[in-house]
């Protein structure tokens, strides 16, 4: 999962989003030096991870771009999966995505002093591009890739992801679908976490 789903998955605790958001930036104990609901989120993101690493359904999916992404292909996931989370959000949100992501970024800015160095230096870009919003759409979702292969080790392959992502567009949004509300269900169930979900999505 990436920013978005993590953001989501927080519920409604502002703290725990803070956490969960930052957890890839917090090694080890470290996250002991945070606040207790902080903490709660940070180890929230751990469990959500070790949920979606260990799932059938997401090697299936990682299977599709593998050829060139290798073992980064999970990587390419989740991404791929925050488009699927933000382009069929109203299914998951009674409010808006440009509405959930404004405060979504206000409570991130409002805990600026703490964030680990790296947060902070991504922090404001991620802001100014509306880069949780721009996942709904194609272009956003291959600059995403673009921006981390410069970034990171990942493969610069955008290209092929979007080809692989087109090809398989329906079999890839059922994975993501039924995979979600697995998901939906433990961290509800395992953190008593209380996501706001429209009617249609059901308990």
């Amino acid at each position: 999962m990436n920013y978005l789903a993590h953001l989501y998955l927080s519920g409604q605790n502002e703290s725990i989003q803070v956490g969960n958001f930052i957890g890839d930036y917090v090694k080890g104990k470290q996250y002991e030096k945070f606040a207790p609901e902080i903490q709660k989120g940070i180890l929230l993101h751990r469990q959500i991870d070790s949920f979606t690493d260990k799932h059938p359904k997401i090697k299936e999916a990682a299977d599709l771009f593998r050829p060139r992404y290798g073992r980064y292909s999970g990587i390419v996931i989740d991404i791929v999966f925050d488009h699927f989370l933000a382009s069929g959000w109203d299914n998951y949100s009674a409010v808006s995505l440009r509405n959930y992501s404004k405060h979504a970024y206000a409570v991130l800015l409002s805990h600026f002093p703490i964030l680990p160095r790296r947060v902070k230096l991504f922090l404001p870009f991620l802001i100014q591009h509306k880069r949780l919003e721009s996942y709904a759409r194609f272009e956003g979702l291959s600059e995403s890739l673009e921006i981390m292969a410069r970034r990171t080790s990942l493969p610069d392959e955008a290209d092929f992801a979007m080809q692989v992502l087109h090809a398989n567009y329906s079999e890839l949004q059922n994975i993501f679908n039924s995979f979600f509300k697995e998901l939906l269900l433990f961290v509800e169930e395992t953190f008593e976490v209380d996501i706001k979900k429209p009617a249609s999505c059901g308990p």
